[in-house]
């Protein structure tokens, strides 16, 4: 108590004496530097992670200390009073999330304050993100949205003196090539983070590698952007940590007889000396922090202080080397300044190892259900943003709601929240933190409903139980329900639509009152027998909806005609044996009952099984027929005592299997449902492993729907259970994978583009992180797989692609977490389900692009809505424009609500500079129907002119810079007025490029 009140007073007496700063942010307020010397920019800075070992809030007030000793409001408290003491400090600030909490509950006297600070450049916002996010799990799309809200309340709160120049990414497992280029779009001028594989890393000690410029897209031309990786982590060098967490050594002066300023001095000068040796410049950066430090920064401040007095002393006896306080952004200005050349990078940094034996692919799919939980709330959000754009919802409660919304997404991007490496509590919180914020915005969506339908009494409830058949509105009866389905993609989209239902004969009919071919299936009973679900509706009905952007489809319960018979599997039948409920399934209509093979085909997909084992044999579609072999298989995770690496466990941050996989080559018993709109067979592997494969008329890809868990601990032993496509294809140890939903990458077996690799876990070091998409080919074939979830994945053999899909282990792998990760539900292991869809096609030009296509209805299908009502009939209000006019390869990222009378939206050409090409079109008559009046184009994140952005630009090795160089448009910003003529709203977009503009519509 006794300290807080002297920060107040302190506060205080400074605010009396405060005027008009002359002082300035930006580089202007960098720190001069010595010119034949070294340079060492020390950074203070506190980690502070949005949730890991405590939640949110734990963290953020400091409770539960007893799990770790933190309190961010404590930390933001003491820094500013010391950044207030002396001038010359410095400070970055990085989790916005954090932040702007503290700001609000801050007086008006302390937010002047800060805004001084901000306003002469001594607290620098690094990064600006609403948290750090992190690189292997996250989709680009949910990147840019949080990146986007936390500059945005950073520009509003301080203006431009808050924007942040460097990417600061730190703590993340491993770094993608797509999160470069997103800080290459914002205009940021550098990223540097601390995790690489150790055996690069010390082949860029050695080769003097340690910065570099990263070519951050093949498609985009002006994506380079530098990179640096920090010496030690992002720690403190050894022996200088100040912090009241560390037990270092104090810088002890005067006439004590402790007095150690001369071997304190010698050692940070031999440090500095031994740094530099691996970095090309006479400048080098030196963090000073670690996570939820400064939390009484006074002490780190006043032995930084004496630090950089007596380093600084020794100058006058020969010393080269001069210290003082800086930024990342002030370090890599004086890094611009000096013309270097820096060596090129072109990949990315996956996997991570930080060993021999600790490969970080396990988080890749820890937590398989919160990864699914978190793409089904950036689904909704993207829904509601849409949504509340069209009906111009701008009153307080709306906004708050949203804004509710954003900031989850924020937060589940954190680098312990979409990778499942925090502790089962803080999971917990965040499903709470998600749900919550879930629920409130369907509010906002109803609100905009109500207005943009003529439904303007409906319900509009969404039902989140819909991944194991389950729907609340349609619990007790489907009869006399619309569902209003609403479309996020640009372009109109045909989709298959599944309702929870009990066995009636169902009438689907659209707003024109046309009716709509539909069947009722049931849902497996592997479904219906997990515990807890409610089993009111035991089938789905299915029906193939055609969807601009809004569309209602009404349904009734009709008589059921006399020859109505569908296979059913019911709760009684769920009590007997496999081999009984099995044999109640419709016989097969095929000529010879005991056949080796048995096919199950549409129009499109033609899939051979075998009648003796129930397993896929043969895919056949896109004219090309393959081999294929699906199955199921089980690595068991290893178990140590963690002592030492080559003992260490399986665990939330590492996949460690032992020994060989054990592929389920048992029989696998199976029904078939077979009718005119889908066909499925029910897969039966074990009693905790079982799936749906799938094919719909008219859709050229098909399903593979599986069902794991409780997975078996029995033997106290841990598995990890993956899916594996064999095939016939030649690929030679190359396969793809996509980074973070955008670009694909080329892998290949056991190597990496700069470094011999230490493959002493070659299963594990072979995996990487699948966002959306994973592909192999040969020079006629291509298997691609797609998934609704971030996942692990490799081709451990040509031919063959593997999807990690569950992980449940029994030991911690030493890595901080401090937990096993055994998730469990209701008393037992958990359930995990969800999809994954495969495409076979030949290698063509541009073959690719029905893949991309594929990706987007999958990332964001049609949202359900269930309302009570007797007609289906919907009036298309004027104010939805019509993007169906868009180019093919061209969607609507982004719209959204900006502020009280203003909307961003974002365009992409989602295809690659292979698949797609240069396209060109108009945005005049969406700028009218969303009643605009002026429009201006931004750099990705909305927040600032793109005719403002002015990001430096390095010489790649073997160039001869002659002046310094930047970044700017490419072209001319859109801006424009509603009195202009048509020709000024023109949008170009070469391929991968995106656009973003700000709408003002009154």
């Amino acid at each position: 108590m006794q300290f807080l009140w002297g920060v107040r007073c302190l506060l205080a007496v400074l605010l009396l004496g405060t005027g008009q700063s002359e002082a300035v942010c930006g580089y202007e307020s960098c720190p001069d530097t010595k010119a034949n010397m070294i340079n060492v920019h020390l950074v203070p800075h506190s980690h502070d992670d949005v949730g890991w070992l405590k939640t949110v809030d734990q963290y953020y007030y400091g409770a539960k200390n007893n799990i770790q000793h933190a309190g961010v409001q404590y930390i933001l408290d003491s820094v500013v009073a010391e950044l207030l003491k002396d001038s010359k400090r410095r400070f970055i600030q990085v989790e916005t999330a954090f932040f702007f909490k503290w700001y609000q509950e801050q007086t008006e006297q302390v937010q002047r304050l800060v805004k001084k600070l901000v306003n002469e450049g001594r607290l620098e916002f690094t990064g600006g993100a609403w948290s750090m996010n992190d690189e292997a799990a996250v989709h680009y799309q949910s990147v840019i949205d949080q990146f986007s809200l936390g500059l945005k309340v950073l520009n509003d709160t301080f203006g431009a003196c808050a924007r942040p120049r460097i990417g600061w990414q730190i703590d993340p497992f491993g770094h993608s090539r797509e999160m470069a280029s997103i800080f290459a779009q914002m205009g940021y001028n550098g990223e540097f983070f601390a995790r690489m594989d150790h055996v690069e890393k010390k082949q860029r000690l050695n080769d003097v590698a340690m910065e570099m410029i990263w070519q951050s897209s093949e498609s985009l031309k002006d994506s380079d952007i530098f990179t640096g990786l920090l010496y030690r982590h992002y720690s403190a060098p050894p022996g200088f940590c100040f912090d009241i967490l560390c037990s270092d050594e104090p810088i002890i002066d005067s006439k004590s007889y402790d007095n150690n300023v001369k071997s304190r001095v010698d050692d940070f000068i031999n440090y500095v000396k031994t740094l530099s040796k691996s970095y090309r410049a006479t400048h080098v950066m030196v963090p000073m922090g670690d996570d939820f430090q400064y939390e009484d920064a006074e002490i780190n401040f006043k032995n930084m202080d004496k630090l950089i007095k007596y380093v600084n002393e020794r100058q006058v006896e020969g010393s080269k080397v001069n210290v003082f306080y800086s930024t990342p952004s002030c370090y890599l200005y004086e890094l611009h300044q000096m013309m270097q050349t820096w060596p090129n990078k072109t990949q990315d940094f996956f996997p991570y190892s930080s060993d021999s034996h600790s490969y970080w692919t396990g988080y890749f799919t820890s937590r398989p259900t919160q990864k699914r939980f978190e793409r089904d709330g950036n689904h909704l959000l993207q829904t509601v943003k849409q949504l509340s754009a069209f009906a111009h919802l701008t009153n307080e409660k709306q906004t708050e709601d949203l804004d509710a919304l954003r900031q989850v997404m924020g937060i589940m991007q954190h680098h312990d929240a979409i990778t499942g490496t925090e502790k089962q509590a803080v999971a917990r919180d965040y499903d709470r933190l998600l749900t919550d914020a879930i629920v409130d915005s369907q509010d906002n969506a109803r609100d905009a409903l109500r207005v943009l339908t003529n439904l303007t009494t409906g319900e509009f409830d969404s039902c989140l139980e819909l991944n194991i058949s389950v729907c609340a509105f349609t619990r007790d009866s489907a009869n006399n329900v619309v569902v209003t389905l609403f479309n996020p993609l640009a372009h109109p989209s045909s989709q298959y639509v599944r309702v929870p239902v009990k066995k009636d004969n169902y009438l689907v009919t659209d707003e024109k009152g046309h009716e709509v071919p539909s069947e009722v299936v049931p849902v497996p009973w592997q479904v219906l027998a997990i515990q807890y679900r409610s089993n009111n509706t035991q089938h789905e009905l299915v029906f193939k909806a055609s969807v601009d952007k809004i569309a209602n489809f009404y349904i009734r319960v009709m008589p059921a005609p006399k020859d109505a018979e569908m296979p059913t599997l019911t709760r009684f039948e769920r009590l007997h044996s496999i081999k009984q409920k099995l044999s109640r399934a419709r016989p097969d209509d095929r000529a010879d009952a005991d056949a080796d093979e048995f096919v199950v085909q549409n129009s499109l997909v033609k899939l051979v099984f075998l009648s003796k084992t129930g397993r896929l044999k043969t895919v056949e579609m896109n004219g090309v027929s393959e081999n294929i072999e699906q199955t199921f298989a089980i690595y068991k995770g290893a178990r140590g005592d963690n002592g030492a690496s080559e003992r260490r466990s399986s665990g939330a941050y590492i996949f460690r299997p032992d020994g060989d996989v054990n592929i389920l080559a048992d029989k696998v018993d199976y029904t078939v449902y077979e009718g005119d709109q889908v066909k499925e067979v029910h897969q039966h592997f074990n009693q905790w492993i079982s799936q749906v494969v799938r094919i719909y008329e008219g859709i050229s890809r098909v399903e593979f729907e599986w069902l794991i868990g409780p997975i078996p601990i029995d033997d106290d032993t841990g598995r990890e259970i993956v899916t594996r496509f064999k095939s016939d294809l030649s690929s030679n140890g190359v396969f793809y994978t996509d980074s973070n939903g955008r670009e694909m990458i080329k892998r290949e077996r056991n190597k990496r583009e700069y470094f011999e690799p230490d493959m002493s876990e070659s299963v594990s070091g072979n995996y990487y992180p699948v966002t959306a998409r994973i592909a192999l080919q040969d020079e006629q074939r291509r298997i691609a797989l797609l998934n609704d979830r971030a996942q692990g994945g490799s081709s451990l053999e040509d031919g063959q692609l593997e999807l990690m899909l569950h992980r449940r282990l029994l030991n911690d792998d030493a890595f901080g977490v401090g937990e096993a990760l055994n998730e469990q539900q209701f008393g037992t292991g958990l359930i995990a389900r969800g999809k994954v869809y495969l495409i076979l096609n030949s290698v063509a030009d541009k073959s690719t692009s029905v893949e991309r296509l594929a990706q987007q209805e999958i990332h964001l299908p049609f949202w359900k809505f269930f309302s009570g009502s007797n007609t289906a009939s919907a009036v298309k209000p004027q104010r939805i424009p019509d993007f169906s006019d868009f180019p093919q390869s061209v969607n609507l990222l982004t719209l959204e609500p900006y502020s009280s009378n203003e909307l961003l939206m974002r365009v992409e050409n989602f295809m690659d500079e292979t698949e797609g090409h240069i396209v060109s079109f108009n945005i005049r008559h969406i700028f009218d129907t969303l009643g605009g009046k002026e429009i201006r184009e931004t750099t990705l994140d909305g927040n600032m002119p793109l005719s403002d952005m002015k990001r430096f630009k390095f010489h790649h090795d073997g160039s001869m810079p002659k002046a310094l160089e930047y970044f700017t448009s490419p072209f001319d910003p859109l801006h424009s007025y509603a009195w202009d003529d048509s020709s000024r709203f023109s949008v170009t977009l070469n391929p991968m490029q995106i656009r973003t503009f700000i709408i003002k519509w009154q």
